[in-house]
């Protein structure tokens, strides 16, 4: 293969002791395409090509219309969309793709418009602002996802990102003329994180920021040109005389210097990586590196040229170049001459296909460097862009590998650049027009990769490559199911439908929802209703059913997943679209949906529950809410005020709800307690209004009765046991309390011999026990019927003697021992009851 690696070899330049090679990727396939009299914008990392014929040339007759067109193209030239330019706002100023390729455009009132692939406006539309529009944009300078945009009063505007675009005005740079030239440090490189802007003015250079204003590199200019590296460190600037000098951004040295021989500037000027810059002159491309002479190309037409992190697009009529640094690894096996063990790795392997003996030759004298032949012959098929050349490259690798002691790590690098390799070539083909390297391919990613293929509208290849690499297939299903919808107006729902879940099956978990909603958007309801209903999410099929119109289906689907929070979604979406009688209806055939509708309306909408429950016949339900809402007015502190204006609506409240339970035969009490109840609060309220005292309203009828005879109010308190008809035996124990309470000894007694108590003296022993009268117990513990009550009394007041004199009578053990250990402090009262225990054999209580 040695004539193999001379032809290679033969291809590349030598700058100083650095190899570059540039490489013919595209014939391109625009047809009758002129660059100079375009303004061009292309995206990087092998991104598609805008165009729109420059207003300043002039329009050839018969040539071409008058009528501008933006067109877009992928890197092969391959017309991917175009529209009238018709943007209103001047002229064009600056155009650029962004990392997520969106076409901004920015015309001279300071308009930016945004459009995607297929050349529609994408983005709203948005303005720099009032200063923009007034003085006018003169020039544009974009990076990744921002821009600056210079004034003719020599003012700088930026936008940080486009995904929010909010423009800001940096600092004055104060000068008087516009700057020779204009350049960028991206955010992510600069010290305070925001956009620095060098202006090359006279023979020094201004580094504006939002903050400030500082002067570098006094006496390097004047600078015609200037070209920040990808890294952010280095300026490729070319001076008035004809200089190219390369300088550290923060201007403290300069890494080289170059005399090009000219003093007319370069159209254009680019990093070539991080080792070497480009110029390009009209028909000649200069490379110039850190040492050594310089390479020349020359060209017979325009070019532009497109930096890639690794090395520089170039692009003309007729062909899509590559200019890169070789790699080390390419130059070991193919430089003429190389004894390196990959190059003899390399030429083992023509020999074994000629079956000559020199192979095994090669392999003895590179057995200890076979890893790092087999790595480098790896590394360098990733390099190559020709398909041939990848193959020769990978089966020197295999055939090396076999060699190889220890393998498993060299298998899966194998196996990875591969796999790599099948994805590169995939989307290097034209019609697919992304001429990615290796290199460009790891920094952009696979899953970048493909979202820019769907983008692009390319989703079979996208899909391949997402289960080639084992990635999921979800974005590009969906992307494509929508794109489907958009583009097939004419196809009936059901042929639609069918269509759609034969490819969307592939993808388990994917969302039908937002393809749904996408349907809706387009304006064909029924396909998205037909798509919803195969979302098995339901936290995603309820919402967007409800904002197709489905409540029903929507209210169904979210019972049915029993998540209470959509369910209430529902709800309240129905309650505020429907009229209450069809609300109430749909809920009430759903038992969930129902029941966590009287959750809610139970704390927050008393008034529409009621009108629930009466609707739905439910008496007792709204009985029971007139009953919950009287007992809410009485907590409100001016129920307790008498003569408040709350008693009223109680009252009323109460007998609503009385009248409601009259009407079901199940609820006789509730109806009879809520008549009482109302009755008690009449009467409440006249003693209120009577004894000027707010203290009977909301007590119970025995506390009513109880308080009227402490009160001295005696008349009261019988109306209020006539009214209630209260009991004559829990009338006396009230009357007996009650005068205890006041201590008014002489009426207690006085009402004790009125007549014999129905329920006997009980009341009164309580009553005078309970306000610690000892005395006036006694008066009536002797009348206690009951040796047992008598007992337990005269125990209570500390009588041992009686209490167990009464116990004696009683003939109950059980009572004996529990009076001995009430009084078993009481060393006299333990050996009265020793005695009875020995007089009346009471051995088995102990």
């Amino acid at each position: 293969m040695a004539a193999v690696a001379v032809a290679v070899a033969a291809e590349w330049q030598l700058l100083h002791d650095r190899y570059y090679r540039k490489l013919e990727i595209y014939s391109m396939q625009w047809g009758r395409m002129d660059l100079a009299r375009h303004r061009v914008a292309c995206a990087p990392f092998g991104g598609p090509i805008a165009a729109i014929r420059d207003d300043s040339k002039i329009v050839q007759l018969y040539a071409e219309s008058a009528r501008r067109k933006l067109h877009i193209f992928n890197s092969a030239g391959v017309p991917l969309a175009s529209a009238a330019w018709d943007r209103p706002g001047g002229r064009l100023v600056g155009m650029a793709w962004t990392d997520d390729q969106s076409l901004v455009c920015v015309v001279q009132d300071g308009t930016v418009y945004f459009y995607n692939l297929r050349a529609e406006l994408s983005a709203p539309q948005f303005s720099m602002g009032k200063e923009c529009f007034e003085q006018g944009v003169v020039e544009c300078v974009f990076w990744g996802n921002g821009m600056i945009c210079l004034t003719e009063d020599r003012q700088i505007f930026c936008v940080p990102d486009f995904k929010n675009p909010k423009p800001c005005k940096l600092a004055d740079p104060g000068i008087e003329e516009y700057p020779l030239c204009v350049a960028v440090i991206e955010p992510q490189y600069t010290m305070s994180g925001n956009v620095e802007v060098l202006l090359g003015v006279g023979d020094y250079v201004l580094a504006v920021e939002e903050d400030g204003v500082q002067q570098l590199g006094i006496g390097v200019g004047p600078l015609q040109k200037m070209a920040v590296s990808h890294n952010g460190k280095y300026l490729a600037t070319f001076t008035h005389d004809g200089r190219l000098l390369v300088i550290t951004t923060d201007f403290s040295r300069i890494i080289s210097e170059y005399n090009c021989e000219s003093a007319l500037p370069p159209e254009q000027i680019a990093w070539c990586g991080l080792d070497s810059v480009l110029l390009y002159w009209d028909e000649m491309l200069l490379m110039v590196g850190p040492r050594g002479n310089p390479v020349r190309y020359l060209y017979d037409e325009p070019i532009r040229l497109v930096p890639e992190c690794d090395g520089v697009r170039i692009l003309s009529n007729s062909y899509m170049e590559f200019i890169q640094r070789v790699p080390d690894s390419t130059v070991s096996i193919f430089q003429i001459g190389s004894t390196s063990p990959a190059a003899l790795l390399y030429d083992a392997l023509d020999h074994f296909d000629r079956r000559s003996a020199k192979a095994d030759e090669n392999l003895r004298l590179i057995r200890s460097s076979l890893p790092e032949a087999v790595e480098a012959c790896i590394d360098a098929a990733g390099h190559e862009f020709d398909v041939s050349r990848q193959r020769t490259l990978l089966r020197a690798a295999s055939y090396g590998w076999a060699f190889c002691s220890h393998f498993p790590q060299d298998r899966d690098r194998f196996q990875e650049m591969c796999k790599t390799l099948r994805v590169l070539n995939a989307v290097r083909n034209h019609e697919i027009g992304i001429p990615l390297s290796i290199q460009q391919y790891k920094v952009l990613t696979a899953p970048v990769l493909i979202g820019r293929l769907v983008n692009a509208n390319h989703h079979l290849v996208a899909l391949r490559i997402s289960e080639y690499l084992n990635l999921n297939p979800e974005v590009v299903l969906m992307h494509w199911a929508c794109s489907k919808i958009t583009a097939s107006p004419a196809i009936q729902d059901a042929a639609l439908l069918e269509i759609l879940l034969d490819k969307l099956k592939l993808c388990k978990g994917i969302s039908y929802a937002a393809i749904a909603a996408h349907a809706d958007n387009t304006g064909r309801r029924k396909l998205a209703a037909l798509l919803v209903d195969h979302e098995p999410r339901s936290s995603k099929q309820v919402p967007l059913l409800l904002s197709i119109g489905e409540e029903d289906t929507a209210l169904l689907k979210a019972t049915e997943s029993g998540d209470t929070d959509l369910v209430y979604l529902v709800l309240f979406h129905i309650w505020q679209k429907k009229p209450a009688l069809d609300f109430f209806g749909t809920i009430n055939a759903r038992p969930l949906a129902r029941d966590l509708f009287i959750t809610y309306a139970r704390f927050y909408k008393h008034e529409f529950l009621k009108d629930f429950f009466l609707s739905t016949g439910r008496l007792q339900d709204v009985a029971f809410l007139l009953l919950k809402e009287s007992w809410d007015l009485e907590k409100n502190p001016m129920a307790s005020k008498g003569g408040s204006p709350l008693h009223g609506p109680r009252i009323r409240l109460i007998e609503q709800a009385q009248k409601l339970f009259s009407e079901t035969k199940e609820h006789t009490f509730e109806s009879k307690a809520a008549e009482e109840h109302a009755k008690l609060l009449r009467l409440q309220h006249e003693l209120e209004v009577s004894t000027k005292q707010a203290i009977f309203v909301g007590s119970s009828i025995s506390d009513t009765i109880r308080t009227c005879i402490v009160l001295g109010n005696h008349r009261a308190a019988m109306r209020v046991r006539a009214e209630f008809k209260v009991s004559e035996k829990r009338w006396y124990w009230l009357k007996a309390f009650a005068l205890a309470t006041v201590r008014d000894w002489d009426a207690l007694e006085k009402f004790s011999k009125e007549k014999r108590p129905p329920g006997g003296y009980k009341p009164f022993v309580e009553a005078c026990i309970d306000a610690n009268e000892k005395a006036e117990a006694l008066k009536y513990i002797p009348k206690l019927a009951e040796p047992r009550e008598r007992s337990e009394a005269y125990a209570r007041i500390g009588m041992a003697k009686e209490a167990a004199d009464a116990a004696s009578q009683a003939k109950d053990s059980e009572l004996f021992g529990r009076l001995k250990l009430t009084l078993a402090q009481n060393a006299a009262a333990s050996s009265i009851f020793d005695t009875l225990r020995d007089r009346l054999s009471f051995q088995g209580v102990y």
